[in-house]
């Protein structure tokens, strides 16, 4: 089977300032966001990788992102929501820019998660490292028990998940640096009976289309 993963278009325009965005944060997608979404259906249909099932967060920007990509490659079932992509609450974190929680955590705290995928002690984040990890496990294993060749499943979720799915995917001995995965961009990877083949990770919608042409 093939098993595509994916983070979510952009939630900020040109002229806004980021913030940290997780569970409370229910921004919609802006224009960029809804193009982001459009170009990853555009890859799957011109590979003819027409999912079977399409899984998101419950969060507007996963939700809608899921069934723009689903209209424009072809996709005609629901797309499952599972409460187990829902991005991280980022607690004291949430909505509040990167200067703002380096004057209070250090820029530390910041380079911790980015590049470590180490939480910040007593900012509030929830659920816990162990349930994610679980929640990442359990999504795995409960859409790869169809391993057939021509199996496709596509899911749509957020930054903070989807680095949870890096080390089951890319091994533990993969760089954390490298689990992030950028807006509007794919992870793609071979399942089959006895392996797990990382095909790409982080990959804009050309260069997976690129991969799996290869």
């Amino acid at each position: 089977m093939l098993l595509i993963l994916a983070r979510h278009g952009n939630t900020f325009g040109p002229e806004d300032t980021p913030v940290w965005v997780g569970a409370n944060e229910d921004l919609p997608l802006v224009e960029k966001g809804l193009e982001q979404s459009r170009a990853m259906g555009e890859a799957l249909r011109s590979l003819n990788q027409l999912p079977d099932r399409i899984l998101a967060g419950p969060l507007k920007r996963t939700r809608h992102g899921a069934r723009l990509v689903g209209e424009v490659c072809g996709f005609t079932g629901e797309v499952e929501i599972d409460e187990r992509l829902k991005e991280i609450d980022y607690g004291v974190w949430g909505g509040k820019t990167d200067a703002e929680i380096t004057e209070s955590w250090g820029e530390s705290a910041i380079a911790d998660w980015r590049d470590r995928s180490i939480p910040p002690t007593g900012a509030g984040w929830s659920p816990t490292v162990e349930t994610l990890k679980s929640n990442a496990r359990s999504v795995l294993d409960s859409v790869s028990r169809d391993r057939s060749e021509d199996t496709v499943v596509f899911i749509l979720t957020s930054n903070g998940v989807l680095r949870y799915f890096h080390e089951l995917l890319a091994g533990q001995d993969a760089p954390t640096e490298d689990a992030k995965v950028k807006t509007g961009h794919m992870v793609a990877v071979r399942i089959t009976a006895d392996s797990r083949e990382l095909l790409g990770w982080n990959l804009s919608p050309d260069a997976f289309v690129e991969a799996l042409r290869s």
